[in-house]
């Protein structure tokens, strides 16, 4: 019996404006940082990051947090994404 390999694949997107994206759905929110970051499971400061684009490469699953937290959807569809060769 021969063992299976598990191979991982990843793909980048750069995306535009994603930092001002999510400081204007927070504004828009109506909830504090602290809140939003906490339902997110991060902490101000991160989310602060993440809104003025310091963060380099944001895994999928902390953008999703973020979504979940904002109530809305800010991955756009892949056509608008640009994807990277990194």
């Amino acid at each position: 019996m021969s063992l299976a390999m598990l191979i991982e694949r990843v793909t980048r997107y750069e995306i535009p404006g994603l930092g001002d994206r999510v400081r204007s759905a927070r504004l828009k929110s109506g909830k504090t940082l602290t809140a939003l970051a906490a339902e997110a499971g991060m902490s101000h400061t991160n989310w602060y990051r993440i809104e003025r684009e310091e963060v380099k490469t944001l895994p999928e699953d902390t953008l999703k947090a973020v979504e979940r937290a904002l109530g809305i959807q800010l991955i756009p569809p892949e056509e608008e994404a640009v994807q990277t060769d990194d």
